[in-house]
């Protein structure tokens, strides 16, 4: 059966992978629509216009809608959304503020009520094969321990805004299962390509690399974090691979997946490889982490460190993500994530040929 798709968060970066996977992977693409904010469309004419000349694509087989998740209808208007009732097959919801400082305020109106507008747009779709929507595995917040792919637990706090909203769009997300056919993925903290470190945002661990690389002229750098804290990141090609999959398998309907790495590296181990790979120093001594944590309470040192001060809450944070869930059900297709520590030097190897460049380097507070 010819497969219709339909994005939200495009042009971003994991949805510009996913449709560039489809193409690659899959002959039954009749159309791909993306749901683009005004503001994002030139962005998203020139990615599309990639794709078309990388892939030979008739005009259209792509197709720009303005809208906007936030609003009723998503902002599309009725003609179009009639258009989609009867012909999407397939629904990729990856619109979310990703930002770990964003305001509460923002990341309600963009995470929560944007999903919950979206979940009543899908279920009037009368061709609806799969709706997947992309959560966090760290809607977890504070809990601490194992925490598996089948619990949706509240947790006592959350570490910022973005897991609490994550968490709140994931419970609605999850209230569909009995309705239309669900697949929810929980990622870690994606990173660059495993091979090439190709990536579009400096966020995340790359955020640390700034600090080290503004810092690179230190006489020493001090260990930091718990010991036996873990930092989860996978590579954006075992993302795509394993959502392409799930989400087109009958064994993905109505199951909640971590994809992540099920060998992660400890805080110590991952702050000295990148030390090492990026300025060839190993760290030396120890700080407490209320040090670094005073310091970038003030802007003017977060912005010239390029680093968020809400990212040094995950070198102490104690969960474990248990995805067992997903490596049994990947592992029919030999799909696994790869060893970070096999991927460091590509990371590293990009990162500095573009950390010159601003396009790459989120905006700071």
């Amino acid at each position: 059966m010819a497969q219709v798709y339909f994005f939200t968060g495009f042009p971003g970066f994991i949805a510009n992978q996913l449709i560039r996977g489809i193409l690659t992977k899959y002959d039954h693409v009749e159309k791909i629509y993306v749901l683009v904010l005004p503001t994002m469309k030139h962005q998203a004419k020139m990615k599309i216009n990639q794709f078309n000349e990388q892939y030979s694509l008739p005009d259209g087989k792509i197709s720009i809608i303005e809208g906007d998740i936030t609003k009723v209808h998503l902002g599309i208007d009725e003609k179009m959304n009639r258009e989609l009732e009867t012909s999407v097959t397939r629904v990729f919801h990856l619109a979310a503020i990703y930002d770990l400082a964003v305001p509460k305020g923002i990341a309600y109106r963009v995470n929560v009520d944007g999903t919950r507008n979206v979940n009543e747009w899908v279920q009037k779709l009368q061709k609806l094969q799969r709706y997947t929507y992309f959560s966090t595995a760290y809607i977890a917040g504070t809990r601490t321990g194992i925490l598996k792919e089948d619990e949706l637990i509240k947790p006592p706090s959350f570490k910022n805004y973005y897991e609490e909203t994550k968490y709140e769009a994931e419970l609605l997300v999850e209230s569909l299962k009995n309705q239309v056919p669900v697949t929810i993925i929980r990622p870690g903290i994606v990173k660059g390509h495993s091979k090439t470190g190709e990536t579009v945002k400096f966020d995340g661990p790359y955020l640390f690399l700034n600090m080290m690389d503004r810092l690179r002229n230190a006489s020493f750098f001090p260990k930091m974090g718990n010991q036996e804290a873990e930092i989860n990141l996978v590579p954006i090609d075992f993302i795509v691979e394993a959502v392409l999959y799930l989400s087109h398998a009958d064994v993905g309907v109505g199951k909640t997946y971590h994809l992540t790495d099920p060998k992660p590296y400890k805080v110590p181990v991952l702050y000295e490889m990148m030390l090492k790979e990026l300025l060839g120093v190993r760290p030396r001594g120890k700080m407490p982490l209320f040090i670094p944590r005073f310091l970038l309470s003030f802007a003017s040192i977060r912005k010239a460190l390029r680093i968020e001060k809400e990212t040094l809450d995950y070198l102490t944070w104690m969960g474990k993500f248990d995805c067992t869930n997903a490596q049994k059900d990947l592992q029919e297709v030999s799909i696994s994530c790869p060893d970070l520590k096999d991927q460091m030097p590509s990371m590293i190897r990009f990162y500095l040929e573009n950390k010159d460049n601003d396009q790459y380097h989120i905006v700071i507070r």
